[in-house]
């Protein structure tokens, strides 16, 4: 259970309440989770049904001085180190006579045993969202994050976010049991990705030399009240940290940001060679990963920094420990440096850094994974501060093993799973199951069949082939056609006009040879013309000016016909939005979004795959088929923006010959594939996107 209770809460307590049969429903944002849960209310079910919303502390917590931090990890530190402060505060009134007075530290108002309890019987009634979740918790002046972990046992229904679910010490603290249960994972297109990036770890070597010095002041004030096995594990975890920075090519008795490496580069080894070169093979990982977990060392490491650091009472300590801070501080040149000021008694403290030793120790526990699962990659980028070590998990199906080896039924659903054989290969049969226990299930989209046209253009209107590989798509002529089309498909295409590029760099490219050449020009006589931005806290007013010209263009009429929204593959505007009706009347793709052939992980990757699949009689090797399919699985996210709900229409037009070719026309989603039409030139496309348009902008 997420609730910590006083001894004598624990003794009345009794046994551990027992868990209903329920369903698990993961998705992978919370905007997505809170429009599942507000069908739930919606359906017939809602009244009946007693369903939690499980999310992040950052969503969830009420304690205004704490959500002020801002940062995740902060706030979860902070977190932790007031609810330890609360437990030492009551073992502290138990032995009252035994001990001198203590230093006052803050405590949570609204982690109250009584309070959780009553909130967590007050969640179960109704079907509440996150936003309803955390307003009820205002109301009765308890923790909801801690209200409705407290509440899974009981519940039928649990909606978290997929990261909650798939990382296992994260279920564990939440008190998520699978066991006979049911999940279902929405969205799940990208669900190997997600798997990897949990799993993986990255420490830099600012992070390290920022642990090795907490941590050896920590042990330097401590070192006598320590036990001698606890002293032990300390000065072991020193010794990794010092390695660690050794390997990288540097010393922790330097400033990381001061620190220039003779090697620079990316080199990557397996688990066992970089042990071995670290000269850390000697030491049993798992011994110190679980002293980690049990000790909480990188929570209390936390609340010595923040209570150190800024006290101001002198002492003999204190001219040490204030150095010991501003340096910390000189690690991180981002951390803003703030005048140090005395705190009031009994007045909450703000820390400035987060424990760094976090990150340290999921590196730690991503080294005990087996030889032939992961690799470490190190990265030498000039000064040891910008350096880093990596560790890149090749198989995730070991963790989602646990998952299928323990629930009743996994569902994996999504609205374009297309390719779904990398799911089969690589998580499914990797993680032990049985090929007769996967049943696959796809039905065909809600529009009719004709309210789409899914175009292959082979070449432009001054027959250039299309063909954007690498070493052909900054030819001049490649991306003049590019403009000839768009301008073309401008004239007959009313409202919005969205076009993939692969890159951010190419569509830059591509921007500057149009504005150079006069394409620009000419594509803003029938539309404005829109970009993608970079920074995500700008997304929202690009889309919001760009649906407010299409409806101000439908209504005043005149030569603009709406806008164009030059948009990136994988990038803010490929997933979760919509560009409903006249929003998005075309998509265009231009080329195929291949990775990055060239990058280290991609290709350790798809080594591991060749060497550990089967390869199909007359199919590729696993490892390009991987590339493949992490191509597609980018295209059909894109392409499917256009196409929100049962009225909806729109073209879609693939600029690249290689579109053409069977296997890749294949990994196209069925109700897009089994309508595409090949056009060798542009002309007969032409006519029929200006068709096709004419007809379905005629009012029925």
């Amino acid at each position: 259970m997420g609730i910590t209770k006083n001894r004598v809460d624990q003794d009345e307590d009794g046994p551990e309440e027992e868990h209903v049969t329920k369903i698990y429903y993961c998705s992978r944002t919370h905007s997505q989770l809170a429009q599942f849960v507000h069908e739930v209310q919606r359906s017939p079910f809602g009244k009946d049904t007693r369903l939690v919303s499980l999310g992040s502390r950052q969503n969830l917590c009420i304690n205004e001085d704490v959500k002020t931090l801002g940062s995740a990890q902060l706030i979860n530190d902070r977190c932790m180190e007031m609810q330890r402060s609360k437990h030492e505060k009551s073992k502290a009134e138990e032995e009252k006579p035994k001990r001198r007075k203590q230093e006052r530290r803050a405590t949570c108002p609204f982690y109250g045993y009584e309070q959780l309890q009553l909130l967590r019987d007050q969640v179960l009634v109704g079907v509440k969202d996150i936003e309803q979740l955390v307003a009820l918790g205002k109301e009765a002046r308890a923790c909801p994050y801690y209200g409705s972990r407290s509440a899974i046992p009981a519940a039928q229904l649990v909606v978290l976010p997929y990261q909650m679910l798939l990382h296992a010490a994260t279920r564990q603290a939440a008190g998520i049991r699978l066991q006979g249960q049911v999940v279902l994972i929405d969205e799940a297109h990208n669900l190997i990705d997600t798997l990897t990036g949990i799993h993986s770890a990255e420490v830099s070597g600012s992070q390290l030399c920022q642990a090795h010095s907490q941590l050896l002041q920590y042990m330097e004030r401590y070192g006598k009240r320590l036990k001698a096995k606890n002293l032990m594990y300390i000065k072991q975890i020193l010794y990794l940290l010092e390695k660690f920075v050794t390997v990288l090519g540097g010393n922790t008795k330097q400033n990381p940001n001061t620190q220039s490496l003779s090697q620079t580069g990316t080199e990557l080894k397996t688990i066992n060679d970089f042990l071995f070169e670290s000269q850390i093979d000697n030491i049993n990982l798992f011994k110190v990963q679980r002293y980690c977990e049990r000790s909480m060392v990188s929570r209390k490491l936390f609340g010595f920094t923040e209570r150190y650091g800024t006290v101001l009472a002198p002492s003999r300590e204190q001219p040490k420990l204030a150095g010991f801070q501003h340096f910390l501080q000189s690690l991180q040149p981002t951390v803003t440096q703030t005048s140090v000021t005395p705190v009031e008694e009994g007045e909450a403290r703000v820390p400035r850094l987060a424990s760094p030793l976090m990150h340290i120790e999921s590196f730690l526990a991503a080294l005990t994974t087996a030889n032939q699962d992961g690799r470490v990659i190190l990265s030498r980028q000039g000064s040891l501060s910008q350096s880093s070590l990596k560790f890149l998990l090749l198989n995730p199906a070991v963790h989602f093993a646990q998952v299928v080896k323990e629930c009743r039924a996994v569902v994996i659903a999504g609205g374009t799973m297309q390719p779904v054989s990398d799911f089969r290969e690589q998580l499914l049969a990797c993680a032990g199951v049985e090929a007769e226990r996967v049943v696959e299930f796809s039905c065909g989209h809600v529009i009719p069949p004709d309210n789409i046209l899914p175009l292959v253009i082979c070449s432009g209107p001054s027959s250039q082939q299309l063909e954007f590989t690498y070493q052909k798509r900054e030819l001049p002529q490649m991306m003049d056609e590019t403009g000839r089309i768009l301008c073309n498909l401008c004239t007959v295409v009313p409202g919005g006009v969205v076009c993939f590029f692969p890159s951010y760099e190419y569509q830059r490219q591509v921007y500057a040879h149009w504005d150079k050449s006069g394409l620009l020009a000419r594509l803003a006589v029938k539309k404005k013309i829109f970009q993608e931005p970079k920074r995500a806290n700008q997304v929202e007013q690009v889309l919001m000016e760009y649906s407010r010209c299409i409806k101000y263009c439908g209504q005043a009429g005149g030569t603009v016909t709406g806008a164009l929204l030059l948009s990136v593959v994988g990038g803010k505007m490929s997933e979760g939005i919509n560009f409903s009706d006249n929003l998005g009347r075309c998509v265009v793709m231009v080329g195929m979004p291949y990775p990055n052939i060239k990058s280290p992980e991609l290709q350790e990757k798809m080594a591991y795959l060749d060497q550990t699949l089967p390869r199909g009689p007359g199919q590729p090797p696993p490892g390009k088929a991987l590339v493949e399919n992490l191509c597609m699985k980018a295209v059909n996210q894109s392409i499917g923006r256009a196409i929100r709900h049962q009225k909806d229409f729109a073209s879609i037009v693939l600029l690249d010959q290689r579109y053409a070719r069977p296997p890749i026309l294949g990994k196209l989603p069925a109700w897009i594939r089994d309508r595409v039409e090949v056009k060798a030139t542009f002309g007969p496309a032409f006519a029929a996107m200006r068709k096709f348009h004419r007809e379905k902008s005629v009012p029925s």
